[in-house]
């Protein structure tokens, strides 16, 4: 709604502009359109051939980094493969050689810089461990590596190892450790630090000249904290480039969604260490076993990434090996092309206005002389006329509006005339139709009020009578000390009030003037009550009084002022007829000029539709009223210069409201 109200109130001062303005704002706005447009597909169409180029060239990366990795991988089983394959390590096996075979296998893993490597006998049980000796006979038989190499395969891949196989390896249990850092973008971990290990891993059975598997010889290299490869493919791939004294390529070995290998620095300069990969990419790498090449929040930076999982002998995801590209240099190659390209749109913009300046002055020339005479003729000088001396639209138009000026003058010397006569009669019958309008409203108030006067003298007169008349001669024929008398005697008092109703009630449809006199509005509330709480109505409906005590005196009719309250109240019972609450309140006004009274029930409510015709004289929407008690309450208050209000919803009860004025 808003920015309906807003667009409307843009079109309306636009409209008001001048035709040069709407012209060249017009043409701007179809001119900036198509730019901006034209800007938005160039952008994208350049943002994706860029990026199209860079993720073919990570990709390429990305297999550039496997080179180096399974060609590490390939090493260690070459090695592991040659020396098993010797037959004096054989010999020294089968000879239970364990000395010469510490000692050379000890060498072997510091010459090719291995971090474990280690020999079992037939069965799988270690027999040595060059890392440390005194650590031996320990079952690994059930490691895929080692089960495997006793069926006599040799086997090379990636594996997971436990911390509880790292402390038989002296300090690679130091090594593997890492305290896992809090990183943007990160999904959630419940983890605070990594135990385990991830290995390079070979092994390779030693099998003698029957055929037998003597035993396996496995090594491996754990790659927590290991910077060989990631720095070999940086090398390798990137040559050291750098954008702004920051290094362009990165290349990282995750152990699961952990860093544990990498050249990617934190603010500090540090390698991002213990730092995780982004939640986008753990879903889709590690969850999915997908590959990701696309844009990647990396540590701190946006990187053009490519990430593919790594996975064990098992063909189970256990981390992930990933090369990226700092996305800013392709970021500010972007930006330099489109800020070429909107200069040079700017430019032509602004030769297009100077262009257009001229053309639009051909045309407004002409329309501006037009507006001049129009502004004459509107000043009364229909003799005016344009001279406009060209042959197109615009001087069909000049023509035009000159025979329009003549005809126009003689048409107002005909409306001048016909105005003079049509101003009589519109005044004389105005003035019939407020004569037959004020008529017709007496009339009606005259009708509802006579209806209203012969309705309770017709109805209430004679009952009353007859009431009162058997009422005095039951008390003349009723002991002076009989219980009875005091329930006659208010029975005869509250007929002769009734009585002086009916008479209030005829007086008020002449419209005589109530007998004020000072009374008290709490007292009239609780004498009234007192007279109906006992009645069959109210023994189901709770009294809950609300009557302000310090309130001062009117000047009010007591009788008739007791009418309406009886009035009210009656009709609250009435509409509970299944019990509720009644609050009575009595208030004073905040500018202290009324007394307020309510009168609220729980009962049925009021539908919409009745609210406006609830005061008219015998409107009822009960079967046996008469429809007067409002109307004549409704008078009442209006003698009394006061004001009756409803508030009311279908089963949400109903308050009446009247305001009294003090003075």
């Amino acid at each position: 709604m808003l920015y309906r109200i807003n667009m409307k109130k843009i079109l309306r001062i636009f409209l008001n502009l001048s035709l040069r303005i709407k012209f060249i704002l017009s043409f701007l706005f179809v001119i900036l359109f198509g730019g901006v447009l034209t800007l938005i597909l160039g952008t994208r169409l350049e943002h994706r051939t860029i990026f199209s180029l860079a993720q073919a060239k990570v990709r390429h990366d990305l297999a550039s980094a496997w080179m180096v990795y399974n060609e590490k991988l390939n090493r260690i089983r070459d090695i592991v493969q040659l020396s098993s394959s010797l037959e004096s390590i054989k010999t020294a096996l089968q000879n239970n050689e364990k000395d010469v075979l510490i000692q050379y296998f000890t060498r072997l893993r510091n010459d090719f810089n291995l971090d474990v490597l280690n020999l079992t006998d037939a069965h799988g049980q270690v027999f040595i461990r060059t890392n440390q000796p005194e650590i031996s006979g320990d079952d690994q038989s059930k490691d895929p590596f080692v089960s495997r190499a006793l069926q006599g395969e040799t086997i090379t891949a990636t594996q997971i190892i436990p911390k509880e196989e790292l402390m038989k390896e002296k300090s690679l249990v130091e090594k593997a450790y890492l305290k896992i850092v809090p990183t943007q973008k990160a999904a959630p971990s419940a983890e605070d630090y990594e135990e385990d290990g991830m290995l390079l891993k070979a092994a390779s059975p030693l099998i003698d000249e029957k055929g037998d598997v003597l035993g396996v010889l496995y090594g491996g290299i754990l790659l927590n904290r290991n910077y060989e490869i990631v720095d070999r493919v940086k090398e390798i791939v990137f040559k050291g480039e750098k954008y702004k004294g920051r290094e362009i390529g990165t290349a990282t070995i995750f152990q699961n969604d952990l860093r544990i290998s990498t050249n990617v620095k934190k603010e500090n300069g540090e390698r991002a260490i213990g730092t995780r990969v982004s939640r986008e990419v753990n879903q889709a790498v590690l969850k999915e076993g997908k590959s990701w090449i696309h844009r990647a929040f990396v540590v701190n930076d946006w990187y053009i990434a490519a990430y593919e999982p790594i996975k064990n002998i098992d063909d189970q995801i256990i981390g992930i090996l990933y090369v990226g590209m700092l996305e800013k240099p392709y970021i500010d190659l972007r930006n330099k092309v489109m800020a070429t390209f909107t200069g040079m749109a700017i430019m032509s913009v602004i030769l297009l206005l100077v262009i257009l300046f001229f053309i639009t002055s051909s045309i407004i020339q002409p329309l501006q002389q037009m507006v001049n005479a129009t502004n004459k003729i509107a000043n009364g000088d229909l003799s005016h006329k344009v001279n406009i001396n060209f042959q197109d639209e615009i001087g069909q138009l000049g023509h035009s509006f000159n025979r329009m000026t003549e005809n126009l003058k003689k048409a107002n010397e005909k409306l001048i005339l016909w105005g003079k006569t049509l101003e009589k009669r519109v005044e004389e019958r105005t003035q019939k139709l407020r004569e037959m309008q004020d008529s017709l409203v007496r009339s009606e108030k005259l009708a509802s009020l006579g209806k209203m006067a012969a309705g309770v003298a017709h109805e209430i007169n004679n009952p009353l009578t007859s009431i009162l008349l058997n009422t005095h001669l039951m008390l003349e024929k009723v002991k002076k000390n009989s219980r009875f008398r005091e329930n006659l005697s208010l029975i005869a008092d509250e007929t002769s009030r009734c009585s002086e109703i009916v008479k209030g009630l005829l007086e008020f449809s002449h419209q005589n003037p109530p007998e004020k006199n000072f009374a008290d509005v709490n007292d009239l509330i609780n004498l009234t009550l007192s007279i109906l709480e006992n009645q069959v109505a109210f023994q189901n409906i709770k009294i809950i009084k609300n009557l302000d005590q310090n309130l001062p005196q009117i000047q009010i009719d007591i009788n008739k002022m007791k009418q309406v309250f009886w009035n009210l109240m009656i009709n609250a019972a009435e509409a509970m007829p299944e019990g509720g609450m009644l609050t009575l309140i009595s208030r004073l006004s905040e500018n202290s000029k009324y007394i307020e009274i309510e009168f609220k029930d729980t009962g049925l409510g009021i539908p919409k539709e009745n609210l406006n015709k609830l005061f008219d004289p015998f409107f009822t929407t009960k079967g046996g009223g008469t429809g007067l008690g409002l109307a004549v309450s409704y008078g009442i208050i209006e003698q009394h210069k006061g004001k009756i209000e409803v508030q009311s919803k279908k089963y949400q009860g109903s308050t009446f409201a009247i305001s009294l004025p003090i003075s």
